[in-house]
């Protein structure tokens, strides 16, 4: 096959949109800490020196959003005025109203329910139509593709250098972006790594240009795909105002960042602020959940999962499974496979990769997916054995 380069990028959690997937996420956290049937959809937005918190959410609690606004803000490291962006000063607004009930209505009781089937499973139906993709490949340990596994490795450690006194003359705002050389389906070498951040005025470029070098790039770069390797490393020169001050924020608004880095489909559905009742958010990790223990079970080297619903209807409308033409069987009989051993009815989702109960603030940055170190049910390969045995 041809070579061919591909590049994904990621986002330091101090980038605006970032600041507001992570408020949205923790408002959601705090309430399904108190109430596990609440129906909740947070959007945030951040520009200089304020803060909007809107959305629809029902529920029985009471949670300060403010205060859950501004330590977020102040955690990241927005705690002074050097940013421009202050957690303990900026403005917080918040415009919320209750879920619309005629959504309401066929998230509670579903379609199926309604026309007298008895399974439970069948009592919640999915909170909006649409199509949700998930991804998994052989190229890393995780199962994740190559350019976005190394740019969340590089904004991770990029946060590490800054929040562990390595650099700390870092500022919070920061992205990262790896292109990958690859021969068909191997990487060659990685071609091109560019990492912007933001800094103190007094800095010189050449000793961020040295320091991000040494203490960023390196580290996490394989050596033995570090081949006349470009570097990119603030290429303006300068990146001192940044944060809400320097661009406004919006959550949602990175999901190639959350997701696969432009490696699979996406169904254009945002995750961050949404109970797990939204199959945006619950289907797409499902649909990871199914595409991964498909890899790990050694049935195919790469595949994508597509699920969709309609509004108001537990049973997927379709279920889709494609291998690209590197799976041990035709892809349909792994759809077949899939339907018998996976369950995508969005109660049986929640309950089996137990949504209600997992912290949706630490997946808000660096990715929700490939995210083993969170312990979150659907990196496992738990249907590994059942996947195999179908095929026996």
């Amino acid at each position: 096959m041809a070579k061919f380069l591909f590049t994904s990028e990621s986002v330091t959690e101090g980038h605006p949109d970032k600041i507001c997937d992570q408020i949205s996420d923790a408002v959601l956290d705090a309430i399904l800490e108190q109430d596990k049937n609440a129906h909740v959809a947070c959007e945030t937005t951040a520009t200089t020196g304020m803060v909007h918190v809107m959305g629809e959410i029902s529920t029985d609690c009471y949670v300060d959003i403010q205060a859950i606004a501004r330590k977020v803000i102040d955690d990241i490291g927005y705690d002074n005025q050097e940013c421009g962006f202050n957690g303990n000063t900026c403005a917080v607004l918040t415009s919320i109203d209750s879920q619309s009930a005629d959504i309401a209505m066929g998230v509670n009781e579903s379609f199926e329910h309604k026309d007298g089937e008895s399974d439970d499973d069948n009592l919640i139906g999915a909170g909006d139509q649409g199509m949700m993709f998930g991804y998994a490949c052989d190229e890393t340990a995780e199962l994740m593709p190559l350019p976005i596994s190394l740019a969340h490795k590089l904004s991770k450690k990029l946060t590490e250098v800054r929040k562990d006194g390595t650099l700390p003359y870092l500022r919070p705002d920061g992205k990262t972006q790896v292109t990958i050389e690859y021969d068909g389906d191997s990487a060659l070498r990685v071609d091109t790594v560019v990492v912007s951040t933001q800094h103190d005025d007094y800095v010189s470029l050449a000793q961020i240009r040295s320091d991000i070098t040494e203490h960023v790039i390196k580290p996490v770069i394989p050596e033995n795909l570090y081949k006349d390797t470009k570097v990119f490393v603030n290429p303006t020169g300068r990146f001192v105002i940044g944060g809400p001050v320097g661009d406004s924020g919006l959550t949602g608004r990175k999901i190639i960042v959350d997701t696969y880095g432009g490696f699979s489909r996406h169904g254009g559905g945002a995750f961050s602020g949404k109970d797990p009742t939204k199959v945006d958010r619950s289907a797409a990790y499902y649909a990871r959940y199914i595409a991964k223990n498909i890899v790990a079970a050694k049935l195919a080297k790469k595949c994508e999962v597509q699920l969709a619903y309609a509004i108001g209807v537990a049973k997927p409308v379709s279920v889709m499974v494609d291998t690209f033409g590197t799976g041990a069987y035709s892809d349909e009989k792994l759809s077949e496979a899939v339907k018998k051993i996976f369950d995508p009815r969005p109660k049986s989702i929640i309950r089996e990769l137990d949504l209600t109960n997992t912290k949706y603030l630490p997946l808000a940055s660096y990715g929700h997916m490939g995210r083993e170190e969170l312990g979150v049910k659907w990196e496992s390969t738990d249907r590994v054995e059942e996947m195999k045995n179908y095929f026996v």
